[in-house]
């Protein structure tokens, strides 16, 4: 689809009315290229089910927590959190440094974003990394408004992961075994995500960059408080870089 026909579907939101029709063809446009996030989000999601099942949630605060925070990284990491002395600073640096991502992610789409109208505030509260993966490189089919379906996407994700902690949190209760091992799934994930991005881009320097600054800061902080001042440094580093990067990324 053009740049011309992307902006005619968001410049037109009030011309085009609202019809059960319209929001269908959207959700059925949807749905399939959502079904890998489908796969994954119900296996990660049972994971942190489970986990937090045996740290003492139910299934009240476990399905509270997914339809609220919807961010798979920092609710594994809060399991942790939770069960270690109450630090409500640390507990914000940490998600705020986990996520900072999300800022680069949010600043990308604020185009494609703009004149969703009363739906945008779900789309940004819904942006995850798959979610950001699909939208930034799809776009809607044809005859298919692109507000909804954008909207559909991100909520059938969010669908997605409160449904699989359901189901982690329901097996968590009713069988028992051993979860030992289990939060390596976080650990594997981002191992995943990581070669993935290897593979598909020819600039590594920011990968460079966060190993390099990882290292540095286990080294001079220890295991239990690196996190942080890796991320910050991380940060610094691609701000100061940025333009190299940038330049070195062109084709």
């Amino acid at each position: 689809m053009s740049k011309k026909s992307k902006n005619k579907n968001y410049s037109e939101i009030n011309e085009q009315p609202e019809t059960a029709g319209t929001k269908f063809k959207a959700l059925k446009a949807a749905f399939p290229i959502t079904i890998p996030v489908l796969t994954g989000y119900l296996f990660l999601g049972m994971g942190y089910g489970i986990l937090m099942n045996r740290i003492g949630y139910g299934l009240g605060w476990i399905s509270l927590m997914s339809f609220l925070i919807f961010a798979g990284s920092i609710q594994y990491v809060a399991i942790a959190l939770l069960t270690s002395a109450f630090n409500p600073l640390y507990t914000l640096f940490l998600t705020l440094m986990v996520n900072a991502r999300h800022l680069f992610y949010g600043i990308s789409m604020l185009e494609r974003y703009k004149g969703a109208g009363r739906l945008k505030p779900y789309l940004i509260f819904g942006l995850t990394d798959e979610t950001f993966s699909i939208l930034s490189t799809m776009e809607a089919p044809e005859g298919v408004e692109a507000r909804w379906f954008h909207f559909f996407v991100t909520l059938l994700n969010h669908g997605y992961w409160v449904a699989g902690s359901v189901l982690g949190s329901i097996l968590g209760a009713a069988l028992c075994f051993n979860t030992k091992g289990l939060d390596f799934v976080l650990t594997a994930l981002f191992t995943v995500i990581f070669i993935d991005q290897w593979k598909d881009t020819k600039n590594h320097v920011p990968a460079l960059i966060g190993l390099g600054a990882a290292l540095v800061c286990l080294l001079i902080f220890g295991q239990d408080n690196f996190l942080i001042p890796a991320m910050i440094l991380i940060l610094f580093l691609l701000t100061v870089f940025r333009k190299r990067i940038e330049k070195e990324g062109r084709p």
